[in-house]
């Protein structure tokens, strides 16, 4: 493999400009904390992040532009962006399993935290060897660490934010805008309650004669309008969307169907299934008890082949990088024996490796307080404390693979945490612990080998962007540790703030990924799970593999609300229509996808094609963000007991005619100057 030894960077090596400041480290923090509180939010709405690199490079930027923060220090704030983001991304595929699975009733902010905060600094600590066996010696492309130094390189111009902006530059007025428009909307959905955020529908399509019975057909479809969601599918493009639709219509328009025409739709009988069922019809307890039937048969069986798919989409993904594993390793290794070679090169300094590994064998002691803590099974926490650090190491190599070769928003972190939570649940059935207790520990180290695994993989995206302007490791390093020690403290308080308004588990917060955790563990150690259901997704998987398609978006499809999966696939569409008038005008749009690093950073303008697809980019930024930070908003309100409601049931038609004008505003503003070029 290539290696980049002497790659020559923006800011060169033999100068040295301010970087680790205190402007940039606050700016940092306060960006690990927004951006962390907007995810935490999505993930357990949609069942996915969006990586912070990106919009956190641009409120970087803004924040410190009046203060002419340097170019190094706004990408050192960048990665307190990206520490929150990727905290909360493991707190939020992990913990609320526990409020799933009964352990917990309600968030416990201390026992978050700590778990918070000890895979964080795991995640930091492994990612500094893991910087040079992934960032220097391979030539992975780390599409949006490179995407984000081309941002810096264009925008800023310079050494210095502050200077006279440079002709055919991206203006931020998009990102304000999507943020704006998208905030807006969900404040008129859930506090105002104008509109209906979801409208779906399930109809009869007749009676069939099966086993000598007759059974009623059913077809369910829907759509959430959601401007954060068309934001995702834009980001993550139309051939993952469409793979994420697909997988949708398996799971909720094939199977589903199926399985209620066979079996009938269950009926609500309880209290509180008669109250779920009215809310799913909006007041109509006959629809919503057709829907709830529904979302019954989906919940309690579809899924399980979305657990099968993601377990064996998992496991692939790991063999698929078996030999760059064993290269992180030799790295470690050869650190551990204090073979690293001391440079005076800046750009090449990291923590030392000595102090590192002395720091990740003490970790083992906290790690081992906390399971003892929280489990009270003494011998069984001291050896899951030894596993949790080396089944971390493979999380944070995996992810961090990925992550170079994906990106950070379709690194499927949630397929390394399955692969680790299907191991660690199956020693801890050789263990004998099968009751409530071994569930709740098997997600305690799940959650904090998901938070190493995470923010290991999301900032070597960052440091790969270092590595391109300049950037001196080791203060990025700090940094980052900064950025967990800020969001760790919050991101448990989030969480439980969410729980409280929403209900973690619900309609308006489904938690998805932490229900696919809840499920393998249920499953392992409990003896739920639907076998014949795992063993088709497992199945659907391999035949996915070898036709040589990507399963795990296709198991997020089906886990997924079918509703979710539409207004993504919607963004992708939009994206699709952009990237073809822009081939059509200006050639193949795969050019744009820069592999050279050099050119990333190379100071040019920014062409009308690179113009388009950065504006595109900044406002679906502005949209995920702006649904993100007012959803949380909207919680705290909730929580307050302030009710802002004008209607008691409303509409779902003004709610979809909006959306439908911002999906038209996002394919239109991208290339609204080529196309007023042709008039």
């Amino acid at each position: 493999m290539t290696s980049r030894e002497d790659f020559k960077s923006f800011i060169p090596t033999k100068r040295a400009i301010p970087e680790l400041t205190l402007k940039a480290v606050l700016v940092g923090i306060f960006l690990a904390i927004v951006l962390g509180a907007a995810n935490a939010y999505l993930g357990l709405y949609a069942g996915m992040t969006v990586s912070a690199i990106i919009p956190g490079a641009v409120m970087a930027l803004a924040l410190l532009k009046p203060f002419k923060g340097t170019i190094l220090e706004v990408n050192l704030a960048t990665m307190g962006a990206s520490a929150g983001e990727c905290i909360a991304a493991g707190v939020i595929f992990t913990i609320p399993a526990l409020i799933l699975l009964g352990v917990w009733t309600e968030i416990h902010y201390v026992e978050t935290t700590f778990i918070s905060l000890l895979g964080g600094l795991l995640g930091v600590l492994w990612m500094v060897p893991l910087r040079r066996a992934l960032v220097v010696k391979t030539d992975l492309p780390f599409p949006e660490g490179v995407a984000v130094a081309a941002v810096l390189t264009t925008t800023v111009g310079g050494e210095t934010a502050g200077g006279k902006k440079k002709d055919g530059g991206v203006s931020g007025i998009w990102l304000a805008m999507g943020g704006i428009v998208a905030a807006l909307y969900k404040f008129g959905e859930l506090s105002l309650n104008m509109f209906r955020g979801t409208i779906e529908h399930i109809g009869s399509i007749g009676k069939y004669g099966i086993g000598g019975q007759t059974h009623d057909g059913w077809i369910y479809g829907g759509v959430t309008t959601s401007p954060a969601l068309l934001g995702v599918g834009w980001i993550i493009g139309s051939r993952i969307a469409s793979y994420v639709f697909v997988g949708g219509l398996i799971g909720w328009v094939i199977i589903a169907p199926l399985v209620a025409l066979a079996m009938g739709l269950p009926v609500p009988t309880t209290p509180v299934e008669i109250a779920d069922a009215t809310a799913f019809g909006y007041g109509n307890l006959e629809l919503g008890s057709h829907v709830w039937g529904f979302f019954k048969i989906w919940g309690d069986q579809i899924r399980y082949i979305g657990v099968g798919a993601m377990l064996v989409g998992g496991l692939y993904a790991i063999w698929s990088i078996r030999t760059n594993l064993v290269d992180s390793i030799r790295e470690a290794v050869i650190g551990i024996k204090g073979g690293q070679v001391d440079t005076k090169k800046r750009t090449d300094q990291d923590i030392s490796y000595k102090l590192i590994f002395m720091l990740i064998v003490a970790m083992i002691i906290p790690i081992f307080l906390l399971y003892v803590y929280l489990s009270e099974m003494f011998g069984i926490s001291l050896v899951m404390a030894v596993i949790t650090i080396f089944f971390a190491f493979i999380a944070s190599a995996l992810a961090g693979y990925l992550t170079g070769l994906v990106g950070s928003s379709n690194c499927p972190i949630s397929g390394v945490t399955v692969a680790v939570l299907l191991i660690v649940s199956l020693i801890m059935l050789g263990f004998g612990a099968t009751g409530l207790a071994g569930m709740a520990i098997v997600i305690f180290i799940s959650a904090v080998i998901c938070i190493a695994g995470s923010i290991s993989g999301d900032l070597l995206q960052s440091m790969a962007c270092g590595q391109m302007l300049g950037a001196t490791p080791k203060k990025l390093q700090i940094s980052m540790t900064l950025g967990v020690l800020a969001i760790s403290g919050v991101v448990g308080l989030v969480v439980a703030v969410l729980h409280k308004a929403f209900t973690i588990g619900s309609r308006q917060l489904p938690a998805p990924q932490a229900f696919l955790m809840k499920g393998i563990v249920q499953g392992v150690l409990g003896g739920e799970m639907l076998w014949p259901y795992v063993l088709v997704g497992m199945v659907l998987a391999l035949v996915l593999i070898l036709i040589d398609l990507p399963v795990l978006p296709v198991a997020i499809g089906i886990y997924l609300p079918f509703t979710l999966s539409v207004p993504i696939f919607a963004g992708g569409i939009i994206r699709y229509l952009t990237d073809r008038l822009l081939k059509k005008k200006f050639g193949s749009v795969e050019e744009e996808e820069i592999s050279d690093w050099e050119l990333a950073i190379k100071q040019t303008g920014i062409t009308p094609k690179e113009k388009a697809i950065r504006t595109g980019l900044l406002m679906t930024a502005g949209l995920v963000a702006g649904e993100a930070l007012m959803g949380v908003v909207i919680a705290i309100l909730i929580v307050m007991g302030i009710n802002l409601s004008l209607f008691s049931e409303a509409p779902w038609w003004p709610g979809l005619l909006i959306w439908i004008y911002i999906a038209i505003i996002l394919a239109y503003i991208p290339i609204r100057e080529i196309l007023n070029e042709k008039t």
